[in-house]
């Protein structure tokens, strides 16, 4: 016959180790929420994969983006949260890609709803006035007529209602709304506003001087 002590000590030890897995349990998921949460309503962190917004971004550069100030999208519904403020222009946006919604693009938004866009050598104008963008770079002196090309001579063009222009700042190697179009409010993700990390891949090495900064 077993000791009844015994028995109630094993008791105490098995409640013991199943209320220590229960807690790790509740913790992991209630981690787990927390962060669907901040990932698909506050912030989500990418990583820059291409040149086109030189020297804003660089390949590399991993930075945050402020997914509430322009209402947060509410998963599985067609239906978005009250905003902070509307996209503005000068805005680095991340969106989804028009042709493929399942990558995401990061460009500077130069047109809002209702702006007319015309580019005439290079310079883009809205609204008929000189959009002056101390950002941009220009690696490449050649200017493409309109007829071969809609680099450096597009337009006009007036933005639809509920959409807006992009172009990367590295205007003259990036694909964007000149040769695509215009990105849908929907698809908009939210705001670039740091650059929480940077990596050289050439060199192996982070880049310090840009960490921590704010993009403008």
């Amino acid at each position: 016959m077993a000791n009844t002590t015994d028995v109630l000590a094993d008791d105490r030890l098995d409640n013991k180790s199943k209320s220590i897995v229960r807690e790790y349990a509740e913790a992991f998921l209630w981690s787990f929420v927390l962060f669907l949460f901040i990932r698909t309503c506050v912030v989500q962190s990418f990583k820059i994969p291409s040149e086109s917004m030189v020297n804003t971004l660089v390949i590399g550069d991993c930075l945050l983006v402020n997914k509430f100030i322009y209402g947060i999208k509410v998963p599985f519904m067609n239906l978005r949260l009250p905003k902070l403020r509307n996209p503005q222009r000068g805005d680095v946006v991340v969106f989804r890609f028009p042709l493929d919604r399942s990558n995401d693009f990061v460009k500077r938004l130069v047109g809002v709803p209702g702006d007319k866009i015309q580019i005439r050598d290079k310079q883009v104008y809205v609204n008929g006035t000189l959009y002056q963008n101390p950002h941009e770079l220009h690696t490449d002196a050649q200017i493409l007529p309109q007829g071969l090309a809609v680099r450096d001579n597009f337009g006009p063009i007036q933005v639809p209602a509920n959409s807006y222009f992009m172009m990367g700042d590295n205007r003259d190697n990036s694909y964007d709304s000149r040769f695509w179009g215009f990105v849908p409010s929907d698809d908009i993700v939210g705001l670039a506003f740091i650059k929480y990390w940077s990596w050289d891949s050439n060199k192996w090495l982070p880049r310090l001087n840009r960490i921590g900064r704010l993009i403008d």
